[in-house]
């Protein structure tokens, strides 16, 4: 969904109330040039001009301004956190580390497309790491030596991988999972 805009605000009220530029410019005090300015998003006004266009058109000032919602951020950087450092809990419980991500994302993939996209690349990731080391597991078992540095090849990619995009997330709010099969494929 689209953020409204200080202008797309301005312009909603004022056609709501069935005012021209130069309408709403008598009632207020505010240029005619200032509000095409502000309606055009050339300018960002001052608070001022904000509370006369807002009383000239009877609304409150939150109706035109919009107002980010500061804890919004941090709440995005502890589910960003949760769905990619939640994979090291397979450390110590088997498949956790497709399963916790998988249900993080489930919760929260309606929520928001950041996190329905995050939780898709995390899952196909240690579904394809899983499916690395039982391959790894198996094809190498008569051969011991071959099977430690296989196992523990795979093993080390998928930590690395894990810990780089954590961080990557919580930085930039992206990630890249390299050899990942697209077990859950984008919505369209």
């Amino acid at each position: 969904m689209k953020q409204q805009t200080l202008k797309d605000n301005l312009l909603y009220q004022r056609k709501l109330k069935g005012f021209t530029q130069e309408e709403l410019a008598d009632k207020t005090t505010v240029g005619v040039r200032t509000i095409q300015r502000i309606e055009k998003g050339e300018v960002q006004p001052h608070l001022q001009t904000v509370k006369l266009l807002a009383v000239g058109l009877g609304v409150e000032v939150n109706d035109l301004i919009v107002l980010e919602n500061p804890k919004e951020e941090t709440i995005k950087r502890k589910w960003m956190l949760l769905l990619h450092a939640s994979p090291f809990f397979g450390l110590i419980i088997p498949f956790a580390n497709v399963l916790f991500p998988l249900f993080t994302w489930m919760s929260k993939a309606e929520d928001n497309m950041i996190y329905d996209e995050h939780g898709r690349k995390v899952v196909n990731f240690h579904c394809t790491i899983n499916l690395m080391l039982i391959i790894s597991l198996l094809l190498f078992f008569p051969f011991p030596g071959f099977n430690f540095f296989g196992t523990g090849a795979v093993f080390l990619f998928g930590i690395i991988f894990s810990i780089k995009n954590t961080m990557s997330a919580l930085d930039s709010g992206t990630c890249y999972y390299p050899l990942s099969i697209p077990f859950l494929k984008p919505k369209i």
